[in-house]
């Protein structure tokens, strides 16, 4: 059965509050609401439920009240305490795309199939896709396969969703044992092609293996993902190839399908609209197949992407540890740590990661990154060496390897490896601009191959002409050439892309004074001193030394550290 219809939203908003954590509570609706308004505002869901609820409690029959509170609940997971007050606003007949996200999911999970097909196909309950789909699936769940691969064809002639159509419709075949009928679709049979996921491939692999064709589901891992496998790719073909039969787990039946279509949509809305939308389809998907692994590490990710990063963490969490998702998990758990500025936490995660994968080039590699980061230069140094070891000498990302490596070598101040490091990074990425800039920038700094440095900024600045920092470095070598004039231009480009950056301003000022705009190089050393980070300790921008150029100027402060003097005159 359905759950029981709710009389009055406030009888919903009290059953609702008294689940929430005690709080202060606002002393009027209205202070509720906008507490509610920036909570939303700010993604904090948990903050958003609470106020809403409150301020539903004070005005019950307010339909953007209910909303808000459906859309808190849902961002959070929590599809039970959204459920009654959707009811309600359905009730009201005053129906929502976020409401029916509700009452569709509370159809699924008690199988009502036939109600939620006279929904579904009476009216538009969530979107034109989410009720196809959901349409074929609730076929499948009455005991309709006909009527559910008909309603995926069906759905395929819509412009834009033949790929959504066909990957269901193969897993639809696939959940009932036809294997053979979902290969063709994932083999491109008669001209139909699904929408080839990584999630797609995986369920294209276990069918192959259920039909005793393993060599051929490793092929197909090898062609996709060029043998760049990650533990649980690793997993998979480890067992296809001991000859085990894999179990088609993709979609094991009807709910798990529906899952799929929350999934699916999620998948494809991420990067595309916005975060917090895309975190309801995948909160749905999660709901409904709480062991879809995809869709916990979808709405981790979401959750990090809005600045929610404890919820982020718990759900990066929820995964098992004996899961072989557990390694991609703990890596966004990671990241998710270090955004939430706990990095000795976020180390911790990785330090643990390394010993469970000693040989895992990735671990070490973000490890390595994550020490940088924290300025802990010599052991990013181990990390990236460790990194190192076990890459391929043709992989793909050596190169970045090496570069950073070749940073944390040059913040040791131990030239030589950090030059050989950049050096070697170009020689497997000849163009790329990072490393151009870089070297050719600190080659400047020491003031040797200056023209090779020129020659790599300006390499650098055609592949990113719209990089501060790169344009930033093409003016700044013009300058250590004397070359002046011509690095004006450059370095006025430079603080356009990036006005608040202090080594930029303080760059163009020490430029202004070489060419003799004196006024305004002291105009762009105050600027710059106003933008320093007083606990950023690693900023090239010296605040002493530009107050030392404001008192006396570049020239003096050139002559008191030993430097050679500008070549061109200044008019005081």
């Amino acid at each position: 059965m359905v759950f029981p219809l709710v009389r009055t939203a406030a009888a919903v908003a009290l059953a609702i509050s008294l689940t929430l954590p005690t709080v202060v509570q606002a002393d009027t609706g209205a202070g509720s609401y906008l507490a509610g308004r920036q909570a939303i505002y700010d993604s904090d869901f948990e903050a958003s439920a609470r106020y809403y609820t409150q301020a539903l409690m004070k005005d019950p029959k307010n339909p953007g009240l209910m909303e808000n509170v459906i859309l808190s609940q849902l961002a959070l997971g929590q599809v039970e305490r959204a459920l009654p007050v959707a009811q309600t606003l359905e009730a009201l007949g005053l129906g929502s795309q976020m409401a029916s996200m509700a009452v569709v999911a509370n159809l699924i999970t008690t199988e009502a199939y036939d109600e939620l097909l006279s929904r579904t196909e009476g009216e538009q309950a969530v979107s034109l896709l989410v009720d196809g789909l959901l349409i074929g699936w609730a076929h499948m769940g009455a005991g309709s396969v006909g009527k559910a691969l008909a309603q995926f064809d069906k759905l395929g002639d819509e412009a834009g969703l033949r790929g959504f159509a066909l990957y269901h419709k193969a897993m639809a075949l696939a959940s009932v044992g036809d294997f053979e009928g979902a290969d063709a679709i994932f083999s491109g049979e008669d001209g139909q092609q699904a929408t080839m996921t990584r999630r797609a491939v995986l369920a294209n692999v276990e069918i192959l293996s259920q039909l005793g064709r393993n060599d051929d589901a490793l092929e197909v891992m090898a062609d996709v993902f060029a043998g760049r496998f990650d533990p649980g790719l690793t997993d998979v073909a480890d067992k296809l190839a001991q000859g085990e039969t894999l179990p088609f787990s993709q979609v094991r039946g009807v709910r798990d399908g529906m899952a799929e279509v929350f999934f699916t949509i999620g998948a494809a809305l991420s990067g595309e609209a916005s975060d917090d939308y895309a975190l309801i389809y995948s909160r749905m998907a999660g709901y409904l197949r709480p062991d879809h692994n995809d869709a916990l590490l979808l709405s981790a990710s979401l959750l990090e992407n809005l600045g929610q990063y404890d919820l982020s963490v718990d759900t990066y969490k929820s995964i098992p540890a004996d899961n072989p998702d557990h390694f991609a998990a703990e890596l966004g758990r990671a990241e998710a740590l270090r955004r939430a500025a706990k990095p000795d936490a976020a180390i911790e995660v990785l330090e643990q990661l390394t010993r469970e994968y000693p040989e895992l080039q990735a671990v070490h590699s973000a490890l390595g990154d994550l020490l940088r980061q924290q300025e802990e230069y010599t052991q990013a140094v181990a990390a990236y060496d460790k990194a190192l070891e076990f890459t391929d000498e043709e992989a793909a990302n050596r190169w970045f390897i090496l570069y950073a490596r070749g940073i944390s070598h040059e913040r040791l101040k131990q030239w030589p490896q950090a030059e050989a490091d950049f050096r070697t990074a170009l020689e497997l990425e000849p163009d790329q601009p990072q490393v151009l800039n870089y070297l050719g920038y600190s080659l400047v700094e020491k003031q040797e191959k200056l023209d090779e440095a020129l020659s790599m900024i300006e390499r650098a600045v055609t592949a990113r002409p719209d990089s501060g920092y790169i344009v930033d470095s093409l003016g700044w070598v013009l300058f250590r050439l004397g070359r002046y004039d011509e690095a004006v231009g450059h370095m006025e480009r430079a603080v356009e892309l990036m006005p608040i950056d202090p080594v930029v301003n303080d760059h163009l000022g020490d430029v202004y004074w070489a060419v003799g705009r004196t006024r305004e190089a002291e105009f762009q050393w105050s600027r710059a001193l106003s933008f320093i980070d007083p606990e950023d300790t690693d900023s090239e921008a010296d605040p002493e030394r530009i107050r030392r150029k404001l008192e006396v100027g570049l020239d003096e402060v050139l002559a008191e550290e030993g430097a050679a003097p500008l070549q061109v005159a200044n008019d005081g």
